[in-house]
């Protein structure tokens, strides 16, 4: 990645401010990437979580919590990455970031182990894409153009151990629960996961 590249105006001013933009220079041309690399891929591909950053059109943030099966995210080749949307609460923050402005940062840890990679890029959505036969109950998938790929230093992440994967993350060949938090916005539900509620309702009596 070329230097030119690598660091804005407010960077190089903090970098000059406490003598570092050598060190910010070496460190890029080490680290940063355009590309995905097979040992991105492994690591990307072996995590059940990462962190979204998107923005709105007026430069409005917001970051959300993405999790899953291990593999959920999926490196489709070295400049483009992968995921589902599942049902969340029908607000579609960073999906409708997405829509009208597609620049995001996507963070991944393993928290086990300690370490960590960004990956920022162009999202676009697919309500028609070849991976939801993959993932049940899948929204849509977002696709990721990969601009810029940086493992980066591990020494502040807390080592943490894996109690439980969530139980509302979509199975083949299994029925997902409904989260307890949707009763008490039942008449507010859209109207298939009403239904759906309702039949389930018969279905018991």
């Amino acid at each position: 990645m070329d230097r030119d590249d690598a660091f804005h105006a407010g960077e190089r001013e903090l970098q000059e401010r406490f003598d570092s933009a050598r060190l910010a220079d070496r460190v890029a041309d080490v680290t940063l990437h355009d590309f995905i690399s097979d040992r991105d891929r492994a690591f990307i591909e072996a995590r059940d979580m990462f962190f979204l950053a998107t923005s709105d059109a007026d430069g409005n943030l917001d970051c959300s919590y993405k999790g899953g099966e291990p593999g959920f995210v999926r490196v489709l080749n070295e400049q483009t990455l992968a995921f589902p949307s599942f049902d969340g609460n029908g607000m579609f923050m960073s999906s409708g970031n997405i829509l009208t402005h597609p620049k995001v940062g996507m963070l991944f840890i393993d928290w086990e182990h300690g370490w960590r990679t960004r990956v920022n890029g162009s999202a676009s959505i697919h309500f028609e894409h070849p991976l939801m036969a993959e993932f049940p109950e899948a929204q849509f998938i977002v696709e990721v153009r990969v601009e810029r790929v940086f493992p980066n230093c591990p020494r502040y992440i807390h080592r943490m151990e894996l109690v439980e994967r969530s139980k509302y993350v979509p199975k083949a060949g299994c029925e997902t629960p409904e989260a307890e938090w949707k009763d008490s916005f039942e008449d507010a539900l859209p109207a298939a996961q009403q239904a759906r509620r309702a039949a389930k309702r018969s279905g018991q009596q």
